[in-house]
């Protein structure tokens, strides 16, 4: 039996980047993110991050189709 972490980059080398991605979207959205432990993050603030970063994610495609 694997193990399945989804919680791992594809690309190890894009963690960094990804990071970076991620503190700038909790900016975007007025999350105070830290570097490491963030489990004083309600789920709703948690979320905004998350959705801000799909939200750029589905946009940066959309752009690359035109």
């Amino acid at each position: 039996m694997s193990s399945n972490n989804s919680n791992q980059p594809v690309v190890p080398s894009a963690r960094e980047a990804m990071n970076k991605f991620k503190m700038e979207a909790a900016q975007q959205v007025g999350v105070n993110l830290k570097q490491g432990y963030n489990g004083d993050l309600t789920s709703r603030e948690a979320g905004s991050v998350g959705g801000q970063m799909v939200k750029k994610m589905i946009e940066a495609y959309e752009n690359g189709m035109k």
